[in-house]
């Protein structure tokens, strides 16, 4: 009997989805199958490939090669390569401990799907790392890419996006160095995203404004984040600069300081506002 190592193998195969549920969106909380739910899911498991499926029983793998295909429910894991590691259990049996995905990688389910060229489900350490040059997680309303990988950290409820990380959704957008998106079981038993922490060369940008520093933390159910490191604060021509800000994307308010509250600072806020130009009169010199 092949099984995997301490969890389902549906969940081995999709944790990526996760990814959709926590970075998927400036603003909301996960939709559809939450983590608990593809732990607990025992419907059959289909696995399908052009070329076949190969059995290695010296090095204790199976590879599913072209176009390989493997489903349950609405859950559907493409690759070129699908490979499965396995070894003796402790009852006799065995269990699955790793699963790589190589070429054209996609994780689909209703709602969600994540792109990638290489992937890597590691049950023992439960880490899922999707990297390529193809990075990219799309649902109705949000698209997240990255430069350098997609992970999600299961024990941790931890998923991040590192290297030109970018989270869209609409005509807002948050970018960093790396996205971390800290996530949280609801009382439905849901995963929810609760945080985004954004670390290096942070920008937020909405229809008015333009707001650069060093880190930021976004506050997901208010839709409010703070920045700190050389703050700047761009409206049209206008700019703030200071080491610390406050953003509210429900009001639209941002509020620039020297430093975040009730820290002391000898830096004071500065400013550049330019008066706006009157129109100039048709036929004036």
């Amino acid at each position: 009997m092949i099984r995997p190592a301490g969890r389902p193998l549906t969940a081995a195969l999709c944790l990526a989805l996760s990814l959709t549920l926590s970075l998927g969106g400036l603003a909301g909380s996960a939709r559809g199958q939450g983590l608990g739910g593809l732990q607990s899911g025992d419907g059959p498991l289909e696995i399908n490939a052009d070329d076949g499926i190969e059995w290695r029983r010296d090095s204790q793998q199976y590879i599913a090669r072209g176009n390989a295909r493997a489903a349950q429910g609405d859950l559907e894991v493409f690759a070129d390569v699908l490979t499965a590691y396995y070894r003796s259990g402790a009852e006799g049996d065995n269990e699955i401990y790793q699963i790589d995905l190589l070429g054209n990688v996609r994780i689909a389910s209703p709602g969600e799907t994540v792109y990638g060229e290489v992937g890597r489900y590691d049950l023992d350490q439960a880490v899922m790392v999707l990297r390529g040059n193809n990075l990219k997680i799309v649902t109705a309303q949000d698209t997240v890419t990255a430069r350098d990988s997609l992970e999600y950290w299961e024990e941790l409820q931890v998923a991040v996006a590192r290297g030109n990380a970018v989270a869209q959704r609409g005509n807002e957008r948050i970018r960093a160095d790396s996205l971390t998106a800290h996530l949280r079981e609801d009382a439905q038993g849901r995963m929810e995203m609760r945080r985004i922490d954004a670390v290096g060369g942070v920008e937020i940008a909405t229809p008015s404004e333009f707001i650069t520093g060093n880190k930021a933390v976004y506050y997901v159910q208010r839709r409010f984040a703070t920045l700190t490191g050389g703050v700047k604060v761009t409206r049209g021509e206008n700019q703030l600069n200071g080491e610390y800000a406050e953003v509210d994307l429900v009001t639209g308010v941002s509020k620039l300081m020297a430093g975040p509250p009730g820290s002391a600072s000898n830096q004071r806020v500065r400013g550049l506002l330019l008066p706006q130009q009157e129109p100039q009169a048709e036929g004036a010199q």
